[in-house]
């Protein structure tokens, strides 16, 4: 396929922000007189350990039951939809929070909830690196997120290249997301830590007790996954069924990460080749890169760890998703106050709808493209 040329801009993580202007810092005072005046904790407290064990409780329920209990291909398929939902749920609600430090005031109560990512076959240190840095810090920017980079399969940025199969991108991406988890088990990690880098962002190697976690993780998630079922069950069947659970997990996580910053309303910072700055600074770039979701779904909310709420989550990262709710509403009065866009979609669908929008219009020729409102291929 040919590429069509456009004017681009990589970075490799050392893009500077604008100065605050004061709305970093009145967002923090703000939230800090919310808790002192409620008299809560940042963290999580009571309610997370018991979301914590109503969802692993969830998860070994429907593991146990797949692989000792199951014997009608109607039961798999259910309790196969069931585990997927409750890994997504682990990821999503505990391990989330917990590395961030996030979930508890001990940083050895954080690391073991934390360690849940290793469980599940994905490298909690290389995660740090890739979803705390990288992404928390340059959300959006071309070269320094990883979360935009799945080239050459899609375009995500105006900032990035357009070749002519991506004008199908938001029929055929949906797929290429449900490779995410086995991608990441068998590959990514590996190939992270093994080159020190992720994208053009050079990360140190784990090391010591780090490097012993990594290892671990990836013997216990294949051993419970792989090793165990196939002591009961043909090993056709449990690749067949890994595929699948790890399929359904991938593009429930897919989508609702790339909901929250890959739709039509969320700013990509154009950075022109040879600069390093960013007007706005890091506080407002994170609003207007961000947007939220379904913030009146309490049920969601439960479930997805509060990542509707996702711009309260990028400007709060160390404060336990279950203050979100309440921390959103000082978030959007500063905003409104200060004239800085602050954006939510009513539903979940909406959310959706709009990612898939936005996937078309950046597959579309930038002649195009040109007319519908946003500066695509610069």
């Amino acid at each position: 396929m040919n590429e069509t040329t456009t004017t681009t801009s990589s970075h490799s993580g050392k893009v500077k922000f604008g100065r605050d202007g004061g709305f970093h810092a009145e967002l923090k005072h703000r939230v800090a007189e919310y808790f002192r005046e409620s008299g809560r904790s940042p963290q999580g407290g009571l309610r997370m350990y018991v979301k914590s064990g109503t969802i692993l409780l969830w998860f070994a329920a429907s593991y146990a039951l797949l692989v000792f209990a199951a014997s009608t291909w109607w039961q798999a398929a259910l309790l196969s939809l069931s585990l997927s939902l409750a890994i997504a749920g682990t990821g999503f609600a505990i391990q989330h929070d917990a590395n961030h430090g996030a979930y508890s005031r001990k940083a050895a109560v954080n690391r073991i909830m934390g360690m849940m990512l290793d469980l599940l076959g994905a490298s909690s240190y290389v995660w740090h690196w890739k979803h705390n840095i990288l992404h928390h810090t340059y959300t959006n920017v071309v070269g320094a997120d990883q979360d935009i980079n799945i080239k050459p399969f899609a375009r995500l940025s105006p900032d990035q290249p357009r070749r002519r199969y991506h004008r199908l991108q938001q029929f055929y991406l949906w797929l290429l997301y449900g490779l995410l988890l086995p991608k990441w088990h068998l590959v990514d990690d590996f190939l992270n830590v093994g080159q020190a880098r992720i994208d053009k962002n050079r990360i140190p190697r784990p090391r010591g007790w780090r490097l012993v976690e990594m290892i671990a993780g990836k013997v216990a998630f294949f051993s419970w996954a792989i090793v165990i079922p196939m002591l009961f069950h043909p090993w056709w069947a449990v690749l067949i069924f890994y595929g699948t659970i790890a399929f359904l997990v991938s593009v429930i996580l897919a989508t609702v990460f790339q909901i929250a910053h890959c739709l039509e309303e969320a700013d990509f910072p154009h950075v022109p080749a040879g600069s390093d700055q960013i007007a706005d600074g890091w506080a407002e770039h994170q609003v207007k890169a961000t947007v939220d979701f379904a913030k009146d779904n309490r049920l969601l909310t439960w479930y997805l760890g509060g990542l509707n709420f996702q711009v309260e989550h990028h400007l709060f990262p160390r404060i336990c998703h279950v203050h979100y709710p309440q921390i959103s509403l000082i978030v959007e009065e500063i905003c409104a106050r200060r004239g800085i866009r602050y954006l939510a979609h009513k539903r979940f669908v909406g959310a959706i709808s709009s990612h898939w929008r936005w996937l078309r219009r950046l597959g579309l020729p930038l002649s195009a493209s040109a007319g519908l409102g946003r500066p695509f291929g610069r």
